[in-house]
């Protein structure tokens, strides 16, 4: 076998254990397809810092900071330079580029919030040009949806994947001073908005961080947005619904809520039940075609799709059937989502949002999320075929479209990827490097190649929904990185390599990396797998 430096602790040392033998037939498959998810994984991740690279060109000389597009944007906003482009620059550098993390990244964080917070926490445009705001006076309504768009499309993720940071903590500044100013008068308090968007952002967004923090007024904001659709203005009691960007976000916000009251309200959950239900029995009935997908627009009132479009952010939708039917056991909201799952394959050439790479982002991301859930064969073909054409959108200087959304693209490139590698990454991470995994009866079986000799840690996952964010249960939600392999810190995994040494390591020590080197050229293979408490 191939010279392997393998370096545990002293604890795990004592449990150090040989095992001889070659695999058998069916972990050599399991291991030929780990194999081919390296080599898409690898692919994925290069894009991925192609796209930081590219975008990284055109940033303004005096801030640091990135324009809002590449042609007549030439300033920073929250809304999309913010939400859409910068927190997946950080995302890639992060996995791929830790000295640019530590550095370039956490720089352009500093710099925006120096130059362009307005109202307190609330961002506002900041225009090259002129160095300093594009208007003489803000808007209120514009500071709020800005710090709502940046807080829940870029900084939720950021934190789901990193844990508390420099990040979160501008996420809750943010949030303070949207529910400080907020405008709009109702019986059940001020909300931020009477926009289903920002409001729908604001629940996902408040539910999670009541979790993480147990901050009692996240809490009460939440329910004061929940309250006052739920126990009055529904979604589905005007004309005109969006299924889209914007229309989905108060659907999977609602479920939040109904979630958030499951757990900490019995009487809200009571008096939630039956609206949640009639909204989603609703849109089942009357926003889907024959295969499961959302329509665009539709009036709840007459059941008219006001646009036979589909919309890419269908999994998105879903996230709130999938909630639900696992929190209160309804088999046929369950149901519905296996069979869009089940049905998603017909659509690998369908044009989201006009053939453009933010509409396959985002239909990509919600079908992983679901399938994270309920696995289905031909859904993850259709996720490969259809990144396959997302990924040969990209420019060669690395830029997608040269506009916000292609920060969309390395969200969903990322999370392809680590969907390939079972969520494991390799530190340091080289473009040379392919490494892929696949989960057989809880084991996970790893194969990793580098065209160099390699010497670093192999890093796995955690279960991030528990010890970041502190949820009951890892609920399905929009703008999560799903967890795939994860190692339990009170778990001892066996941990096989190459067929040959076997060591047992306890999860607390697997979590700090396993220290590995490989030969140039070499293909390792690596079984781990939990065996007690």
């Amino acid at each position: 076998m191939k010279s392997i430096v393998f370096m545990i602790s002293v604890m795990a040392l004592a449990c150090f254990s040989m095992e001889a033998g070659a695999s058998d037939s069916t972990s050599s498959e399991l291991y030929l397809q780990a194999q081919r998810n390296g080599w898409q994984a690898q692919k994925a991740f290069r894009d991925c810092l192609d796209f930081v690279n590219g975008w990284l060109a055109h940033r303004d000389p005096a801030t640091g900071l990135i324009p809002r597009n590449l042609t007549q944007s030439n300033f920073w906003n929250a809304k999309d330079s913010a939400a859409d482009n910068y927190p997946f620059m950080v995302l890639t550098t992060s996995m791929l580029d830790e000295p640019r993390f530590e550095t370039t990244m956490k720089q352009m964080l500093e710099t925006e919030q120096r130059l362009t917070n307005r109202l307190d926490n609330l961002p506002d445009d900041y225009d090259f040009a002129k160095q300093g705001f594009r208007t003489d006076e803000y808007n209120l309504h514009d500071l709020i949806f800005g710090g709502s768009e940046y807080v829940k499309d870029g900084l939720i993720p950021l934190t789901e994947w990193l844990g508390p940071s420099d990040w979160s903590q501008r996420m809750m500044g943010i949030e303070e001073s949207i529910w400080k100013y907020a405008p709009v008068e109702t019986p059940f308090g001020k909300l931020p908005s009477d926009d289903f968007e920002i409001n729908g952002e604001q629940l996902q967004v408040l539910c999670r961080l009541y979790w993480t923090t147990r901050d009692e007024r996240y809490r009460e904001w939440a329910f004061r947005i929940a309250d006052y659709y739920l126990l009055g203005h529904s979604p589905i009691s005007g004309e005109k619904l969006s299924l889209d960007d914007h229309g989905c976000e108060i659907i999977s916000g609602l479920a939040a809520g109904y979630y958030l009251a499951s757990h900490t309200d019995q009487q809200r959950r009571e008096d939630y039940r039956k609206p949640v239900y009639a909204m989603l029995d609703r849109l089942l009935e009357i926003a889907t075609n024959e295969d499961g997908l959302f329509h665009m627009f539709v009036n709840p009132q007459t059941g008219e799709v006001l646009r036979d479009e589909l919309t890419d952010n269908w999994g998105y939708d879903y996230n709130a059937y999938l909630n639900v039917g696992m929190l209160d056991h309804r088999e046929d909201y369950i149901d519905a989502v296996k069979h869009v799952l089940a049905n998603i394959h017909k659509y690998v050439h369908y044009p989201w949002e006009g053939n453009g790479a933010d509409g396959y982002a985002d239909a990509i991301e919600g079908g992983i999320n679901l399938l994270n859930r309920l696995p289905d064969d031909s859904g993850f073909g259709w996720v490969d075929d259809s990144m396959d054409i997302l990924l040969a959108k990209q420019r060669d200087d690395g830029v997608i479209e040269g506009w916000h959304g292609d920060g969309n693209f390395a969200r969903t490139a990322l999370m392809y990827a680590l969907m390939k590698t079972q969520g494991v990454r390799m530190q340091p991470w080289r473009a040379d490097l392919a490494f892929g995994g696949v989960v057989e009866n809880g084991a996970l079986y790893l194969a990793l190649r580098g065209d160099w000799n390699w010497r670093g840690k192999i890093l796995f996952d955690r279960p991030r929904h528990r010890d970041y964010m502190h949820l009951p249960s890892d609920y399905p939600r929009i703008n999560q990185f799903p967890e795939w392999f994860t190692i339990d810190e009170n778990i001892v995994y066996e941990v096989t390599i190459n067929h040959e040494n076997t060591v047992k390591i306890r999860g607390a020590d697997l979590l700090d990396g396993l220290k590995f080197t490989m030969d140039a050229n070499s293909t390792n293979y690596i079984r781990v797998n939990p065996v007690q408490k």
